[in-house]
């Protein structure tokens, strides 16, 4: 699975919408990019449990938004490793990308997406039920956002 400028480098490819990921086995974030890849949006989560019922819903929330591509998260450990997490989420790409294939599925690197998202709901004061599908939504609107600066920064948004 493409990760870092290998990733990047497939989006170049492609307009559109982009269908960003935070996967999760009980829970999954999404967001989604306005056409010209200027900004990510969280549009909530879904919560279908395992790696193939989850893999089928982000392939349907892709068709369904329209998206000219998808990026999962990547869980790398802090010293760039990638530990069973990091593992489950690339066979949940690969899956998204068999559901999917006319679509890139890339993945990106999330070390510290949580703790950013955290930050911001604490200083929101967000607290309770409703934190933990916030937190996802968010996981996944700061994966996106980071990919699509990643994009405008190679000259490829729009």
């Amino acid at each position: 699975m493409d990760t870092g400028t290998d990733a990047v480098n497939r989006l170049l490819g492609t307009r559109g919408r982009v269908l960003g990921v935070d996967f999760g086995e009980v829970r999954t974030g999404l967001a989604l990019s306005d056409p010209g890849r200027m900004l990510a949006s969280g549009i909530g989560t879904i919560a279908p449990g395992g790696l193939e019922r989850t893999a089928q819903a982000v392939a349907g929330a892709a068709r369904e938004h329209g998206a000219a591509a998808v990026v999962v998260g990547l869980p790398r450990n802090m010293d760039g490793s990638e530990g069973p997490r990091a593992q489950r989420c690339a066979e949940f790409a690969a899956r998204v990308q068999e559901l999917c294939p006319g679509l890139p599925v890339v993945m990106a690197d999330e070390r510290l997406t949580t703790v950013s998202a955290s930050r911001y709901l604490n200083e929101t004061n967000t607290r309770g039920a409703r934190r933990k599908g916030v937190l996802d939504t968010l996981s996944a609107q700061i994966i996106l956002q980071n990919m699509l600066d990643r994009l405008r920064n190679a000259g490829g948004a729009g």
